[in-house]
């Protein structure tokens, strides 16, 4: 007989980005520099959609054997702490760095934890600001 999970979390699911014309629409969106990754998210205006999000390791950071590890440590820090932060009708796509590789996980966890809580600061248009001659 099958017992029941003690996992008392929420499961909460996130999708994935798969085709080229989803990761460049999100390129369009907010971009959210960090040490370890650049966070590029977009609001597709769904509130009752599931995030997606995508992955993104360029040739310049290592073999195929470096890129995968960055890329699997990435996707598992999203699954465990990640996932809940995000919100529903948003895509997300993680650029990696080199740093990843060498980063301890919980740091890189928590890193982007909060760049994908973290508000951008609303910045005043040309036009607002007023300048004193």
């Amino acid at each position: 007989m099958a017992g029941k999970l003690t996992n008392e979390r929420p499961k909460k699911t996130v999708g994935r980005l798969k085709s080229r014309p989803q990761f460049l629409a999100v390129r369009e969106g907010e971009k959210r520099k960090g040490g370890f990754f650049l966070l590029e998210m977009l609001d597709r205006k769904l509130a009752d959609a599931d995030p997606r999000v995508g992955f993104t390791v360029t040739k310049k950071h290592g073999n195929a054997v470096e890129r995968n590890r960055m890329r699997r440590r990435l996707k598992e820090a999203v699954r465990l702490h990640a996932g809940f932060a995000m919100q529903p009708g948003h895509d997300y796509v993680v650029v990696a760095r080199r740093d990843v590789l060498t980063a301890p996980f919980e740091k890189l966890a928590s890193e982007l934890v909060s760049r994908i809580e973290n508000r951008p600061k609303h910045r005043r248009s040309e036009t607002d600001r007023s300048r004193k001659v």
